[in-house]
């Protein structure tokens, strides 16, 4: 009798808790999987389903900026020398390594929720010890920054009638304004800035760290905020840039041309 409690201990899902645990693990593997699917066939189809709008006014972020050398095909989508950047920054992300394991490696599934692993190894063999580089990643996601707010800036001047604003220029700019909350409050970020330090009295540059370790700070606290609501917006001014650009959609704007 004991043996046969034992083992119904140990039986995955096994829990006490009588709430819909498994809701969450459930929607994140779906909106993940969603995203990813979505971001991956935007970005293959390249030249085949346009990223750019007439004069340049907008660009996709998926494609921002636009490289395209001239010893690449036709078929080569420029998206995928951009593309590698920011997944490989979320996917080593702190925040998105909870959701991932969570949701498909149901590791665990849920706090108090018994996990079908037996064994616990942490993130030091392969492949997981590739998590290690999202550090390498962050520095890459930050040159990204004022790239997308070029773009941003970019949409709100059409040549030949100047300044003006748009339902792309409005998305573009909320995409880039969120995408620098999720990075500055990227968990490695904060600690490169100032963590390990005991004193900040004995720090170079004590004032000017101290005051970013702050800033970061704000944003680390609502990182999952920031993960998600990115993540949303940048696929859905990808998708609208797709539309307008393929004029199956029009934007309306305060231009008087197409843009």
């Amino acid at each position: 009798m004991a043996q046969a409690s034992t083992a119904l201990e140990r039986r995955y899902g096994d829990t006490q808790r009588t709430d819909r645990w498994w809701l969450e693990p459930l929607l994140v593997g779906s909106g993940l999987l969603i995203f990813v699917v979505y971001s991956t066939v935007s970005g293959v189809l390249g030249e085949y389903w346009a990223f750019e709008t007439e004069h340049g006014l907008y660009l996709s972020p998926f494609f921002e900026p636009l490289i395209h050398p001239e010893f690449l095909p036709d078929w080569f989508s420029p998206a995928i020398l951009i593309l590698w950047a920011p997944i490989g920054f979320r996917t080593t992300c702190y925040y998105y390594r909870r959701a991932y394991y969570r949701a498909y490696f149901l590791s665990p599934p849920a706090c108090a929720v018994r996990e079908p692993a037996g064994s616990y190894s942490g993130e030091g063999v392969f492949p997981f010890v590739l998590q290690n580089a999202h550090r390498w990643f962050m520095y890459v996601a930050l040159l990204f920054i004022p790239i997308l707010w070029n773009g941003a800036i970019r949409s709100f001047w059409l040549d030949g009638e100047g300044i003006g604003i748009g339902l792309g220029s409005v998305l573009l700019t909320v995409n880039a304004a969120l995408l620098t909350m999720y990075t500055i409050g990227c968990h490695s970020l904060r600690h490169w800035v100032a963590g390990g330090l005991n004193q900040f009295s004995r720090t170079p540059l004590r004032r000017l760290r101290r005051r970013l370790w702050e800033i970061f700070t704000i944003a680390n606290e609502h990182h999952r905020l920031w993960a998600w609501t990115s993540l949303i917006i940048v696929g859905v001014t990808d998708l609208y840039v797709h539309l307008v650009a393929s004029e199956v959609v029009t934007d309306p704007n305060t231009w008087s041309g197409p843009i």
